[in-house]
C-alpha cells in the first residue's frame, strides 16, 4: 500500500507543478486573468503600491509569480513527502479561494454554466484529495488505524 500512496502522491503533485510552471512561463497572460477578477482592497493598496515600486511589476504580475511559485513548491513538497500536510493545507486554501474567485458558476445561467460548474466540482475533488494527504501524513500506518480513527 505505501508504494501506491507514494506513486499516487507523485502523480497528484504533477498537476500543481505543471500549472505553476505554466503560470510562471506566461506571467503577462496569468497577470491579465488575475487583474480581470481581483481588485486590490483599499486597506492593502498602499502596501501593494510599495511592492509595485520596489519591484517594477504590477500587483497582478506579483500575484502571478507568487501563485506559480506556490504551486510548484507545494507540488514538489507533496511529491517528496516533505511537509506534505502543511503544503496540502496551503493548497486547500489556495484552491478554495481560486474556485470562489474564478469559477463563479452561480452568476451564469444553467446551460452556459456547465463547464464552469464542472471546473468547480473538479476543484472540490482536488480539495478532497488534499484533505486525504493531510489525513495520511508522513508516516505510514496500518489500514485499520488509517480508516478507524475518524
Amino acid at each position: 500500500m505505501p508504494a501506491f500512496v507514494t506513486f499516487g502522491r507523485i502523480l497528484f503533485a504533477v498537476l500543481f507543478i505543471y500549472t505553476g510552471a505554466t503560470k510562471l512561463l506566461d506571467i503577462p497572460g496569468t497577470a491579465e486573468i488575475i487583474a480581470s477578477k481581483i481588485t486590490v482592497p483599499d486597506i492593502v493598496a498602499p502596501y501593494a503600491q510599495q511592492a509595485e515600486q520596489a519591484t517594477g511589476k504590477t500587483t497582478s504580475q506579483l500575484l502571478a509569480i507568487a501563485v506559480g511559485a506556490l504551486e510548484i513548491i507545494a507540488g514538489l513538497m507533496i511529491a517528496l513527502n516533505f511537509g506534505a500536510r502543511f503544503f496540502a493545507m496551503l493548497l486547500i486554501v489556495y484552491v478554495a479561494v481560486a474556485t470562489v474567485l474564478f469559477d463563479d458558476f452561480w452568476n451564469q445561467v444553467p446551460p452556459d454554466n456547465g463547464k464552469v460548474l464542472v471546473d468547480a466540482l473538479k476543484n472540490l475533488s482536488i480539495i478532497g484529495a488534499l484533505f486525504m494527504i493531510m489525513g495520511y501524513g508522513r508516516a505510514t500506518r496500518p489500514a485499520e488505524a488509517a480508516y478507524g480513527d475518524v
